[in-house]
């Protein structure tokens, strides 16, 4: 994630915190912290709304797109707790006005946005929910952003519309009920590209996706992803995926799925050759560099095969250093292109491939990647996010640290970490009550 665009986010929250200390005459100074909340809520809840947007620059301004999804994330969640807390502190102030059934329509919709934030952020953080209701609760967040908005813009408060503080906020919220408009229009409006499913061939556990351009091609790197929209009934989501194929003098586009929930499944089994489709992208940061003097560890848990096969097939005949590629999967059957990925390692010098089938018992372990290595490395991570902390406490003992690893965010709809809370807490509890000996 870039401390550019963090940093402006928080200048973003800052300017108002000034401006409200600034103004004058203020005799209920926790009212008015109060009110500072509701705004800084509305502040956050904009700018989650302009990132979900995935428009261009937001990558270049805040990083990899898969860092921009958590940070939308946590946005929202900030801004919930700041809604919860301007609801629980009173921000009435005497002598600021009389109220009007328009300041009462006001309140009314603040309420109906607290509580129906309140609900869809629940729902949101609970990844259980299936994806298609959790797509729809999302945007409707954006009805409840302009319900406090319009909140915002006729309750009564200690400070003008037009003035700076005034001005400052209702941008703010414009530009966010802007986002929200553009997140509404449809792929074929937004920027995207149209391309046909040209052919599908199952591999392993998964269904391998080609598909050409009908209009100006997607120029991407190997590594990065793009966000698929089908124009077939009941495939209409969109969806990211991993590009699992350098770019091709012809413009052609391939994904590998795997059928890892209800989309991904039907994706398979009905998705057909001829079905037009929108791409948006490319997205992501997840391209290669090497570093002199360190070892060059690739870690593909899965499906996460997919943008490192991308980067194999990329590479020339010869490696001026070694490159290792450690591919866990449940079985040697169920991996996905493993003819390509073989292929590649036997094509290119200095690219060792280990392929650990859990199925035989061969895992994967931090002391493994460090005797590879044996010495200073820089380890390429997709997978899931167990695997990933797992490799990363393990390395710590070897004197790796965090920056040494990079990775891509496998799953970007996730929870707030509340299991793996509960679960050190249980943990620390059960080490405390065992007897010592």
């Amino acid at each position: 994630m870039r401390a550019t665009g963090l940093v402006i986010i928080v200048l973003s929250c800052l300017i108002p915190a000034y401006l409200f200390a600034t103004l004058p005459d203020i005799a209920d100074p926790v009212a008015l912290f109060s009110q500072y909340l509701g705004t800084l809520a509305l502040i956050l809840m904009a700018w989650a709304q302009i990132m979900a947007t995935r428009a261009p620059g937001i990558e270049a301004l805040m990083g990899p797109m898969d860092k921009v999804y958590v940070l939308h994330k946590w946005s929202g969640i900030v801004a919930m707790t700041a809604i919860l807390l301007h609801d629980t502190i009173d921000a009435d102030m005497d002598g600021i006005g009389r109220e009007t059934a328009l300041t009462e329509i006001a309140e009314t919709l603040g309420e109906l946005s607290l509580y129906g934030l309140l609900v869809l952020v629940v729902i949101s953080i609970a990844t259980f929910i299936p994806y298609h209701l959790w797509r729809w609760t999302h945007k409707a967040m954006g009805g409840f952003f302009i319900a406090g908005a319009i909140h915002y813009l006729f309750i009564l408060k200690p400070f003008a519309n037009g003035s700076a503080l005034g001005l400052y906020v209702g941008a703010i919220c414009g530009l966010g009920v802007l986002a929200y408009a553009v997140t509404l229009l449809p792929p074929a409006l937004r920027r995207s590209t149209g391309y046909q499913v040209s052919s599908l061939r199952k591999t392993g556990g998964a269904t391998e996706i080609t598909m050409t351009p009908t209009s100006r091609p997607l120029r991407f790197a190997p590594g990065q992803f793009a966000v698929f929209t089908f124009g077939s009934r009941g495939l209409t989501e969109p969806h990211p995926f991993s590009l699992s194929a350098p770019p091709a003098v012809d413009g052609t586009l391939q994904i590998t799925v795997k059928a890892l929930g209800d989309f991904t499944h039907r994706l398979g089994r009905d998705l057909t050759p001829g079905t037009p489709l929108r791409v948006q992208g490319p997205f992501g940061r997840f391209q290669r560099r090497t570093w002199a003097n360190a070892a060059e560890i690739w870690v593909a848990g899965g499906i996460g095969i997919t943008p490192f096969l991308a980067w194999a097939e990329a590479l020339p005949d010869t490696l001026p250093a070694p490159v290792t590629l450690f591919w866990c999967v449940r079985s040697r059957d169920e991996a996905p292109q493993i003819e390509r990925v073989e292929a590649a390692a036997n094509r290119v010098d200095n690219l060792t491939l280990h392929i650990l089938a859990s199925d035989t018992g061969d895992r994967l372990t931090a002391d493994r990647i460090a005797a590879t290595a044996n010495g200073p490395l820089k380890l390429w991570f997709c997978g899931p996010a167990g695997l990933r902390r797992a490799l990363q406490s393990g390395l710590a003992r070897h004197g790796i640290s965090a920056r040494d690893i990079h990775y891509e965010e496998f799953e970007f709809r996730t929870g707030i970490g509340l299991k793996r809370l509960a679960a050190r807490i249980a943990n620390r509890l059960k080490d405390r009550a065992a007897p010592s000996r």
